[in-house]
């Protein structure tokens, strides 16, 4: 199977390639990765990774919001949805709000039936392409979930 991860993410038709399934399953295996590389004392006060995600206008982009906001969310990271903002704004909140990992909704100059998922690390670059591997092996392997105390918010 080709690799999921472009060079700026996972782009492809939505609802076709791209669907709310793999945006939780993305989300789900985003939050597998960043819980194990953020250490405890870069944690939010609830002891969880935070998160912040974005999106452009693309009708899909709603639905694929929060799709990946419960994916990350029900593997225990604390989710700030931004709303509608430019990639380069996601980058800048991710480099100066003390977030673990942002997430951005958009296709860039692609056609307007194509969406894509970008993520973000800590400091605004993008994840490097072993962090994507990492994820891209984790997706639909995840069979256990917190519950309680340990499930994320979605602000």
């Amino acid at each position: 199977m080709a690799r999921l991860f472009g060079t700026d993410g996972v782009r492809g038709l939505a609802n076709d390639l791209l669907t709310p399934a793999l945006a939780v399953q993305l989300g789900e295996a985003a939050a597998q990765v960043l819980t194990r590389q953020t250490p405890a004392s870069k944690r939010s006060r609830s002891g969880r990774p935070r998160a912040i995600v974005g999106r452009d206008t693309r009708a899909s982009g709603e639905f694929l919001d929060h799709a990946i906001s419960a994916g990350l969310a029900s593997s225990g990271v604390d989710v700030t949805r931004v709303g509608i903002l430019p990639t380069p704004a996601i980058a800048h909140l991710t480099a100066t709000q003390d977030v673990d990992l942002g997430v951005v909704i958009s296709a860039s100059h692609n056609p307007f039936q194509d969406n894509g998922i970008k993520f973000f690390a800590r400091g605004g670059y993008k994840l490097a392409d072993a962090v994507e591997d990492e994820i891209e092996s984790l997706l639909g392997t995840i069979d256990q979930l917190p519950t309680g105390a340990g499930v994320g918010r979605v602000i």
